[in-house]
């Protein structure tokens, strides 16, 4: 029953798209589309053939770039949450920052990052993803970090465990589904932000710079082509982020268990 449950969830979002993609050509077909409107999918599919490599190594540096501000954000969300949680103060003086990096547009980030850190650079790049990435994690782990159920509270009171024993046996399991969440929107924005902070400077080894270039060409279907290059770094950290979830969280109650 497992396994058939299993095939269900990969066969269906599987059906869906073939049936998306066979809706798609009829559609480009039937009412005669131009390529600058929407390329058809045979298109695009013979330009990420043609192309394979290069879309490749322009998806590889968005990827590093993001992976990498993926890593520092979190890291920087984790400390500051866990900070936070302890300290109210801190909390409350940090609130307005948190506010403006949640609203912060890229587009006028991107520009003044390059100029501090220099056009040749991938710094901006990286920065730019672990802003973006820094706000969900952090806000969700700092709820987590706070939810501790009444009951739970009193039963270590009631077993005199110390604030230690507290936080690993109660907040910090409690906390991890919160930041699973917001681990998985921060994958998402920081391929997003990082993919975008390349529309305005930099080296030109990305996919950002890729699409204007195909477009600036006129070679829409390319365009595409490195679009669905994007779309697969997404899932792939999104998957990723995912699996992770589940593991840890698995293997928690596989300890909790008598």
């Amino acid at each position: 029953m497992r396994a058939a449950g299993r095939w269900r969830e990969v066969l269906a979002p599987v059906l869906l798209g073939v049936v998306a993609l066979l809706a798609w050509q009829a559609t480009v077909i039937g009412l005669e589309l131009r390529p600058f409107v929407v390329p058809s999918p045979t298109a695009i599919g013979e330009q990420l053939v043609d192309h394979a490599a290069v879309i490749a190594a322009a998806s590889w540096s968005t990827a590093r770039n993001a992976f990498w501000g993926l890593v520092i954000g979190v890291a920087v969300a984790l400390l500051a949450a866990a900070v936070s949680a302890a300290v109210r103060v801190v909390d409350e003086m940090t609130a307005p920052l948190v506010a403006a990096a949640a609203v912060v547009p890229i587009v006028a980030l991107a520009p003044v990052l390059y100029t501090m850190f220099g056009a040749n650079a991938q710094t901006a790049r990286v920065v730019v993803a672990a802003i973006v990435s820094f706000v969900p994690v952090y806000v969700n782990t700092l709820r987590g970090l706070r939810t501790v159920t009444p009951v739970h509270r009193d039963l270590m009171r009631v077993y005199a465990a110390t604030r230690r024993q507290a936080t690993r046996v109660v907040t910090l399991p409690g906390a991890l589904p919160f930041f699973f969440s917001g681990l998985r929107v921060a994958a998402s924005v920081a391929v997003i932000s990082a993919l975008v902070a390349e529309y305005f400077g930099g080296p030109v080894d990305g996919l950002g710079k890729a699409i204007t270039s195909a477009v600036s060409s006129s070679n829409y279907p390319l365009a595409w082509a490195y679009v669905v290059g994007a779309v697969v770094i997404g899932l792939v950290f999104f998957c990723a982020t995912l699996a992770l979830e589940r593991g840890v969280l698995h293997r928690g109650n596989l300890r909790q268990r008598p």
